[in-house]
């Protein structure tokens, strides 16, 4: 799952600039056993199978370094956004530790990890899918990731606000035409039109960003 992603797009620009290292370990590197498993019933009964704290235990034991900081992916964790993200980016080693099944051992996030990181009040089959999200999120704002540093500087939520509306050629499709001040070479009076833009967006789809700023 995690190779096309990895190895593509931004990810893999940042990784040949040496600006990132990515990589996916499998955790039945070390399970012990025959089956190698990483799994086992509840205790008190109940549907599905939980993680073992001792795969996920031996594993950061090996993988942890004094500059690693350790994320579980868990719909317990606070909810992922920009700031989190920049935060993230900052850190010299991210570990993102994946769940599966019904869940993972209380015992991880409560004496292993540095935190818990949910990306949405939904439940996935695992971990893996948010923690390529948060990669994707967070590589993209290590500097010299992005061609043009203020791709991420004018992104939406960097500054509690949605992003403005862009426009491409041609400069009219259907009768529907690119707002005549984009064209007009003006550049305040665009970078104005944008920032209202933004504001009157942010306002009517997504008014709690605004609360929240």
């Amino acid at each position: 799952m995690c190779a096309p992603v990895l190895g593509g797009s931004i990810l893999k620009r940042a990784q040949d600039k040496g600006l990132a290292r990515l990589e996916a370990v499998d955790l039945r590197a070390w399970a012990t056993g025959r089956h190698r498993t990483t799994d086992d019933a509840p205790y008190g009964g109940g549907p599905g199978m939980v993680m073992k704290v001792e795969p996920i235990d031996r594993a950061l034991a090996e993988l942890r370094t004094p500059e690693s900081r350790v994320i579980l992916l868990s719909p317990q964790g606070k909810p992922f956004c920009h700031a989190e993200a920049a935060s993230l980016a900052r850190s010299a080693h991210l570990i993102l530790v994946c769940g599966h099944y019904e869940g993972v051992d209380q015992r991880v996030a409560d004496h292993l990890v540095d935190g818990e990181i949910s990306i949405g009040d939904y439940v996935l089959t695992s971990g893996v899918l948010p923690a390529l999200v948060v990669a994707d999120a967070v590589v993209r704002l290590v500097p010299g990731v992005l061609g043009d540093e203020r791709s991420a500087a004018e992104d939406s939520f960097v500054d509690g606000r949605l992003d403005h509306p862009h426009y491409t050629r041609p400069e009219s499709y259907r009768g529907w035409s690119v707002p005549e001040v984009l064209l007009s070479g003006n550049h305040q009076a665009i970078a104005a039109w944008r920032a209202t833009q933004a504001l009157e967006a942010t306002h009517h789809r997504r008014p709690d960003l605004r609360a929240a700023g």
